[in-house]
């Protein structure tokens, strides 16, 4: 279930709400009983390796469904 991250506008506690999706404009309460809050923008990050090296660039082609030798 995914988390999404408010702030109060009155005491400017922030604080994180697990909730579905489809409730993610709902309004939600801060901890210390305020009810004028807003919802954060959060990034979003995801982790991981590859094996593969990644791609260099500045090689001759230019790309396209024959490597750019019919685009010149």
């Amino acid at each position: 279930m995914p988390r999404y991250e408010y702030r109060c506008r009155t005491c400017g506690n922030t604080f994180e709400l697990s909730r579905p999706m489809a409730e993610s404009a709902a309004p939600a309460d801060c901890p210390a009983g305020h009810a004028d809050t807003v919802k954060l923008l959060s990034t979003v990050a995801v982790g991981g390796t590859t094996s593969a090296p990644a791609p260099r660039s500045g090689g001759g082609g230019g790309g396209g469904c024959c490597g750019g030798g019919c685009c010149s």
